[in-house]
């Protein structure tokens, strides 16, 4: 008699353990930023290529995005993979631990699809830390027929239903005119004080931040000798807000301040925006609530509900993926001895015993959600209803 299916995916992910944390240990190895990922990219197909899924390359038109499609079935649920590495500090967010298992749990899925009427979809989503690979996939329609969409992310604790903030990004460049600074500087445009302004404006801006908002930003021009007066310069600056809302109201005014920057000095200035913005997390309850569970019946402790609501992790474009579709982002935890993500110590421990559990764990803990789901039917209509309705807007 075969084996129910929340006890195949589990059997799975342990069988194909090694391989797994050896997918982690070879994207960890060779950190690459974002969309420029092509061996990790690639890395994170194998496995699904040697079972026989169907890899679509360059899914959306990104270099270092794909899509692997297995089983027919009319639920179509997403796993999302990231692989994209930090400058200089290279898998210190763990998106090696990410990759691994989405590539577990979504092998784990392929053994039942058929049963449960699922097609599984694992998503290489490229440029998560800068560039927001998953909206530009959106844009593009590659989640199009995705019901519901799934992944895990490495951190200090274990978090069931994890929020986020929502995030943008500006460069701000200011155009000013060189002259000599002893000889006839009443000559010159300074764009270095136009930097300084501005920043002086966001500093004072600070005392009217509504809570939840943040600013944060560097210097990355400045001038190029201390004799000549700065004709260029520029800021990047990232804002961020508890949810999509704030964060329009919080760029309007920080905008208003950079403004002043060029008012002040009599400079030209221009405003990119890299990236496309983050929406704030949106996890679907009961999703969250499954992989709660799971994560007790493994014996890890998630943090309350009243403390997940305090504790936002940042910024993901997952935020876009559950803004748009039912979605969950749980954290995992990792052992990194009092670090946490985004530091050397994280990138470390981010290959150590601690984060392969949190592959092996992670993979089935998503897998047998995704299981749930499907076989709870209540909620399998609710998210195929969902995702009915969102084709027809």
């Amino acid at each position: 008699m075969p084996a129910p299916p929340l006890d195949s995916v589990e059997d799975v992910v342990r069988r194909r353990g090694a391989d797994l944390v050896e997918l982690s240990h070879a994207i960890h190895a060779e950190p690459e930023l974002a969309f420029a990922e092509h061996r990790s990219c690639a890395k994170a197909q194998k496995l699904v290529a040697e079972y026989g899924f169907e890899i679509t390359a360059c899914a959306g038109g990104l270099d270092t995005a794909f899509r692997a499609d297995f089983g027919g079935g009319p639920l179509v649920v997403g796993v999302c993979a990231e692989y994209d590495a930090l400058p200089e500090i290279g898998h210190a967010c763990g998106h090696n631990i990410i990759a691994a298992s989405a590539v577990g749990a979504a092998l784990a899925l392929a053994e039942v699809a058929d049963e449960l009427g699922l097609r599984v979809a694992l998503l290489g989503t490229p440029a998560e830390e800068a560039g927001g690979g998953k909206e530009l996939m959106l844009r593009a329609g590659v989640f199009d027929d995705v019901a519901a969409a799934v992944m895990i992310h490495p951190g200090p604790t274990d978090i069931a239903a994890a929020r986020s903030l929502a995030l943008s990004e500006a460069l701000v460049h200011y155009r000013g005119k060189e002259s000599h600074a002893a000889v006839a500087p009443y000559l010159g445009v300074n764009a270095a004080d136009a930097v300084t302004v501005a920043q002086v404006a966001v500093g004072l801006l600070r005392q009217q931040f509504a809570p939840g908002q943040l600013a944060h930003g560097i210097v990355t021009e400045g001038g190029q000798a201390v004799n000549v007066i700065p004709g260029r310069a520029s800021l990047q600056y990232a804002m961020r807000a508890l949810e999509s809302d704030s964060l329009r109201e919080l760029e309007g005014k920080m905008f208003a301040c950079f403004a002043a920057g060029a008012l002040a000095t009599g400079c030209e200035y221009e405003i990119d925006q890299p990236a496309p913005p983050y929406a704030e997390l949106n996890p679907d309850p009961w999703l969250a609530d499954v992989f709660r569970e799971e994560m007790r019946r493994l014996g890890r402790e998630p943090v309350s509900r009243e403390v997940e609501e305090r504790l936002p992790m940042g910024s993901t474009d997952m935020g876009n993926v559950t803004q748009r579709m039912p979605g969950i982002h749980p954290v995992v935890g990792v052992d990194a001895g009092g670090a946490t993500v985004h530091q050397r110590a994280f990138a470390a421990a981010a290959a150590g015993p601690s984060a392969d559990r949190a592959v092996v764990e992670g993979a089935i803990m998503l897998a047998r959600t995704v299981v749930r789901l499907a076989e709870t039917p209540a909620e399998r209509d609710r998210v195929l209803a969902a995702h009915e309705r969102r084709g027809r807007a």
